[in-house]
């Protein structure tokens, strides 16, 4: 569907991408130093990281995937929210401690120390890799929503918000970035709140009341509570939601970069926790949005178009249709935040992990400053236009969201299980590491690919909720390191 806006929304969307570049233009000049660039010379405030961390958490496909969900099914992926709460203690009590203590900025450097080199240079890459996917996915996803409300063609979306992102990421490294998503965060807050107000005020509103429709049909229940794990139970939910928050918090240069950005140990911790106490009411508003949205339309007064067929589709229209002139522009522009909030911690830490872990490491070790700044602004560049590149091959690609899964899957599935190994001082040779990530690189494969075959061969066929594979994979690749380890004990 096509719901163009009008020109003072146009213009508010402009002047945000000024904004952005104006900003990248004021920190150029305190980006002087590779730490600059990389951890803002340590000086961000707790608070400001904290906001930079959770916005890590959104993204575009956030902003129109919860509220879809909650719509089509139920509050169950507020049990992500829940569990990032538990691992939140377990990485500011055992993992921020180390980090720190070592100065470590570059998080696969930790691999290295705990596991050998191998271990660092398989993360790091598959990490750097991996970045190049999710920027040309958000890129793609975020350019696909805004073709519905601006009369430009997505080739032409997808190059002006990369070229946007690159230009202030490129200028003023982590400091714009952090104070970008601060920006970015509370526009994006900002029209969260008003689009809930508006929301809340017909639905409660009576003599129709009509959240009544929600209750009915049973909208804010976590899930099903069986013990299954081939469909999206809460035990699935689970499984999913603390492993996916590990890995984030622990194993994933975006957060870590982040909260590496403030000046003491004490405040990392603090932006963990300011980060985690703002994502859990912040989910809770995505689903109550998607929740309030199907009470609105299942009273009769209000008619989704005929041609919606998934919970997806349902803000956008809604903000099309229901919200005033002005406030369509920003509700816009705050999707166009949560994407390029993530896209510029995808770039900045893309070129920080290859500057720290090739670059001062392999090539040049005793690289000037210059030097060093100049490979960092290369390097944002160079990842910014692939993911550009990638972004305008999605655009004929069947499923977007698939593409990614496998991505992340593939290229993310062993990363956490190393971490877990080298936080509990599991001891194993190379070969035997390596022999473990080639397992769960197999097991993501099948969970991947071996679905729906042919009765001849249903007993190849994995019939886990896709969601869980990753889990399964470390899970897989944990087992089998601790049987070499036990095996190395008993060999001496």
């Amino acid at each position: 569907m096509n719901y163009q806006l009008g020109t003072i929304d146009t213009v508010i969307l402009i002047l945000y991408g000024l904004i952005m570049v104006a900003m990248g233009i004021y920190f150029l000049r305190k980006t002087k130093t590779s730490e600059e660039f990389m951890v803002a010379g340590r000086g961000i405030p707790a608070w400001a990281a904290g906001i930079a961390v959770m916005s890590a958490y959104t993204s575009s496909i956030s902003y129109i995937a919860v509220p879809g969900k909650a719509f089509d099914d139920n509050w169950h992926p507020l049990i992500f929210a829940l569990t990032a709460l538990p691992v939140a203690w377990f990485v500011t009590k055992y993992v921020i401690p180390h980090y720190r203590k070592h100065k470590i900025i570059s998080v696969y450097k930790y691999l290295e120390e705990k596991i050998g080199d191998w271990g660092r240079i398989y993360a790091s890459f598959s990490f750097v890799l991996f970045m190049v996917g999710r920027t040309a996915v958000i890129l793609y996803l975020s350019s696909l929503l805004l073709t519905s409300f601006i009369d430009i063609d997505i080739r032409t979306l997808i190059l002006i918000i990369g070229v946007l992102t690159i230009a202030y990421t490129l200028m003023g490294g982590m400091e714009a970035v952090i104070w970008t998503d601060v920006l970015q965060s509370i526009i994006m807050i900002g029209g969260l709140l008003f689009s809930a107000y508006i929301l809340t005020t017909e639905v409660f509103s009576k003599p129709d009341f009509l959240i009544q429709n929600a209750f009915d049909a049973n909208k804010f229940s976590l899930g099903d509570t069986s013990m299954s794990l081939s469909s999206r139970t809460i035990l699935v939910m689970v499984i999913y939601g603390v492993t996916e928050n590990i890995r984030n918090l622990m194993a994933d240069q975006n957060y870590t970069q982040k909260y590496s950005s403030v000046a003491t140990e004490k405040k990392a911790k603090r932006s963990v926790w300011i980060a985690m106490l703002i994502y859990l009411p912040l989910t809770a508003i995505f689903l109550y949005i998607g929740t309030a949205m199907f009470a609105f339309y299942a009273g009769g007064e209000h008619v989704l178009d005929p041609s919606i067929i998934k919970g997806d589709e349902v803000f956008p229209y809604f903000i099309a249709t229901e919200l005033p002139v002005g406030l369509k522009g920003l509700i816009i522009a705050a999707i166009l935040a949560a994407s390029m909030s993530t896209v510029d911690s995808a770039l900045n830490s893309s070129a920080t992990v290859l500057y720290l872990d090739y670059y001062k490491k392999y090539f040049r070790p005793n690289a000037s400053e210059k030097s060093s700044i100049g490979f960092l602004r290369w390097t944002t560049v160079i990842w910014g236009i692939l993911g550009i590149i990638f972004s305008l091959l999605l655009i004929n690609a069947k499923s977007a969201l698939d593409i990614w899964w496998q991505i992340s899957g593939i290229f993310g599935g062993g990363i956490l299980g190393l971490f877990l190994l080298a936080i509990f001082n599991v001891k194993i040779k190379p070969w035997q590491g390596i022999t473990a990530v080639v397992f769960s690189i197999l097991i993501i494969i099948w969970g991947t690919f071996l679905r729906n075959l042919s009765p001849q061969l249903d007993w190849l066929e994995c019939t886990l909720d896709p969601i869980i594979i990753g889990a399964v994979a470390t899970a897989g690749l944990i087992v089998l390191s601790l049987l070499f380890a036990v095996t190395n004990k008993r060999g001496k």
